[in-house]
């Protein structure tokens, strides 16, 4: 019997079907476990196994060499451990859906110089772009506007693993939405979204080959300029916030910044790089320090 050519296409590749049973088969486990458990032993894991199998560790050194070059060494094994272990607490903390979001419920963890115009909108109805970046636990931001009431909706990358894009998309969507896939499939609607005085959170702490050479950490690297030009065309506020994990490992502070001042966009993201590395700097091993940020200089 011919196999009917268009589910060809929509089946993944079987190498990408095996990694994605074996996270499944490592969620299910995890979720069996109660929360606090469940999101320390995801962070073991990345920190100890998915680390230094992936070389995660070395791309670490290699980013704090560039830009912490005079770190302590003591400090840098530590952050060797402590980037993947916030990335793996981040996933469960994803995939645990209601049980996060309640927990941030419960907490209404908003702070920060930028809270006052943040909840002025939300009785005006002006839009706002949301400025956020791989830093503690992005959703944590999502999951405490929502619980707000606060329409936000946010700009997401689909996963090259189809397999696993399904059910991450589902997990990112039970905490809140809207949210929009880029590309052209996502772009209409996040226009109109925005237009209509919806919140847009995108990210901004990535490379990206035809943004603005702009300096993170006093180094040259391309910037996008979207959130800046998105905020200037529907005079939308541009605020930072940024989710700051807590010393216990579980909670979180929502940090709002100043809104960002309408002028040019290379200046305006610019300044927020500046915000992000001041806060990176006072919590280290809360930035994803995998990222290939400085694809000049590596």
């Amino acid at each position: 019997m011919t196999q009917d050519p268009n589910e060809q296409a929509d089946t993944p590749p079987l190498r990408d079907r095996i990694a994605n049973g074996a996270f499944l088969a490592l969620m299910r486990l995890a979720q069996a476990l109660p929360y606090h458990r469940r999101i320390a032993l995801m962070g073991w894991l990345f920190a100890h196994v998915l680390a230094p199998a992936a070389g995660w560790r070395k791309r670490i050194r290699q980013n704090l060499a560039l830009a912490c070059p005079n770190l302590d060494p003591a400090e840098v094994r530590r952050l060797e451990r402590a980037v993947p272990d916030n990335a793996g607490r981040s996933l469960a903390e994803t995939y645990s859906g209601e049980a996060f979001s309640a927990r941030i419920r419960a907490r209404d963890p908003f702070i920060g110089p930028g809270l006052p115009a943040l909840e002025e909108v939300a009785r005006t109805g002006r839009p706002v772009v949301l400025a956020s970046a791989h830093f503690g636990n992005y959703d944590a931001m999502r999951a405490a506007m929502r619980a707000r009431g606060w329409p936000v909706g946010g700009l997401y990358r689909p996963m090259n693993n189809q397999a696993f894009n399904r059910h991450y998309v589902a997990a990112i969507e039970s905490i809140s939405q809207p949210l929009f896939p880029r590309g052209r499939a996502g772009l209409a609607a996040m226009l109109r979204f925005l237009k209509g005085g919806g919140w847009l959170a995108i990210g901004f702490d990535q490379y990206d080959g035809r943004g603005a050479d702009l300096r993170f950490f006093g180094l040259p690297t391309k910037t996008v300029l979207t959130p800046a030009e998105l905020a200037i065309r529907y005079d939308a506020l541009l605020v930072p916030v940024f989710s700051i994990r807590q010393p216990d490992g579980l909670d979180f502070h929502i940090h709002v910044g100043e809104p960002i001042p309408h002028t040019e966009p290379a200046e305006m993201m610019q300044l927020l790089n500046d915000r992000l590395e001041e806060l990176v700097r006072a919590h280290m091993g809360q930035w994803l320090w995998v990222h290939r940020r400085w694809k000049q200089q590596t």
